[in-house]
């Protein structure tokens, strides 16, 4: 049965993005450069990882000689929530409520984390 496509990003294409997020606009050989010291994916590899995100509507490219030089379309907060939304419903019955008392239940929260929690909550 063939695996359907995400929406949200595969840890190859969150790499790349975050590479995109840090330098900018950047082709394929910068990416690669920058993932090589990190025991990064070959250059054929980003290639198409940036063809994907292209096609999921993540980046775009623009042409410098032979050179594509990709940018990123959707910023890093955006994609945060578009990840958390995708956590949210396929775990937690959408519900963000589930979510939040998943976490206080099953991860260490100090009281200064839990402190301001509770006075971001107070301001909503």
């Amino acid at each position: 049965m063939a695996r359907t496509p995400s929406s949200t990003l595969t840890p190859a294409e969150l790499k790349v993005m975050q590479v995109l997020w840090r330098s900018g606009p950047s082709s394929a050989a910068e990416v690669v450069q920058t993932l090589h010291g990190k025991r990064g994916p070959q250059d054929s590899t980003v290639r198409t990882i940036l063809r994907i995100l292209e096609r999921k509507g993540y980046v775009r490219h623009k042409r410098d000689g032979r050179t594509f030089v990709y940018q990123t379309i959707v910023g890093e907060s955006e994609a945060q929530k578009g990840a958390l939304r995708e956590v949210i419903s396929r775990f937690f019955e959408n519900s963000p409520e589930r979510l939040v008392l998943n976490l206080l239940r099953h991860e260490d929260v100090s009281p200064q984390e839990l402190d301001r929690l509770r006075k971001l909550v107070d301001e909503e």
